[in-house]
């Protein structure tokens, strides 16, 4: 039998049960893939919590690594043997092994190995979506991304300095500014005791930014609103403060004319040649080494309420696997 780590109710980490799954065969356009690595991600907690609801009992995890076993009637451009990743799947990576769409599954090129695959598909292909698509990042732009030490953030912060971006990033301590700064930063606002929209004006010189990053949300948001240039883009793609509160349109006005979106990977990457797209901008600049992915933690995969737990408690940095 293959375990999995599954829930029956919503909650802390407590409801995390490692117990015995039956995969079965492939279906028609199904794949069975046998994980190697398990990539952790804070929508996996909004998932658990019951913030994103799920039909319980649940699997859980959308990002992992792992070879193909056997595939289903209609699959042409895979074959068992093949390893593969993915970062926007139905949820359930959270297992030693699983039937999966084959059209959510990518190749795995040589020079990216499994561990770093399921660190960086997910988040990777989430900062693919928001410089790329969302606000298209060019060379002499100043962005301000918050959570910068963040599994998303490590990845941003490098990937938008390749395109010639000049990036402040938000942290919460001196240990997260240093490892910012190590991957990308030229200024790093430390917010729990400097004052984010102030410091973003200062090193602007007043003219702010026409796109914030915000993981955050309720914390930050509405200051967020504050550190744009007229027509500026407010990019909320994370909550992990709690939910924004209702926004008063006026204010877009006010403040300049701004946009704000909630955008989501699951509608970037809904269309095949999308998702293969984005996948190859994103092996692009990971082989290119313009971008390196660091994997910070691993913890065994039947050990993931412990990793939740560490990465609400703001314990963890950079990318987290879970190791199967």
């Amino acid at each position: 039998m293959t375990h999995a780590i599954r829930f029956h109710k919503t909650g802390g980490p407590e409801v995390l049960v490692w117990e015995e799954v039956s995969v079965g065969k492939p279906g028609p356009g199904e794949a069975r893939i046998r994980h190697t690595a398990v990539g952790l991600n804070f929508v996996d907690i909004y998932n658990r919590s019951g913030l994103y609801p799920a039909q319980l009992p649940s699997g859980l995890g959308s990002e992992a690594a792992g070879v193909v076993e056997e595939v289903g009637p209609g699959v042409t451009d895979l074959k068992p043997g093949d390893r593969v990743a993915y970062g926007a799947s139905p949820l359930g990576a959270y297992s030693e092994a699983r039937l999966i769409p084959a059209d959510r599954l990518l190749k795995l090129p040589d020079g990216v190995d499994d561990k770093t695959a399921a660190a960086m598909m997910l988040k990777g292909l989430t900062t693919q979506y928001l410089i790329r698509q969302t606000y298209r990042v060019k060379a002499g732009d100043t962005i301000l991304l918050h959570a910068a030490a963040g599994g998303v953030g490590l990845i941003l912060s490098q990937w938008a300095k390749h395109l010639g971006a000049t990036v402040i990033g938000t942290v919460s301590n001196d240990e997260k500014a240093k490892l910012a700064k190590a991957h990308g930063c030229d200024h790093v606002i430390i917010y729990t005791r400097e004052d984010f929209v102030k410091r973003v004006d200062e090193i602007t010189g007043g003219k702010k930014v026409p796109v914030v990053y915000d993981s955050v949300g309720k914390d930050t948001f509405l200051k967020s609103l504050d550190c744009l240039a007229p027509l500026g883009v407010a990019a909320l793609f994370g909550q992990s403060s709690g939910a924004v509160e209702p926004l008063n349109l006026g204010l877009l006005a006010q403040k300049g004319s701004l946009y704000v979106t909630r955008p989501t990977l699951f509608t970037y990457a809904a269309k095949r040649e999308n998702l293969v797209a984005m996948a190859n901008e994103l092996f692009d600049v990971v082989k290119s080494g313009a971008v390196k992915i660091e994997v910070h933690q691993t913890y065994p995969l039947k050990e993931a309420a412990k990793a939740h737990a560490d990465l609400a408690a703001r314990k963890t940095t950079g990318s987290t696997v879970l190791l199967v």
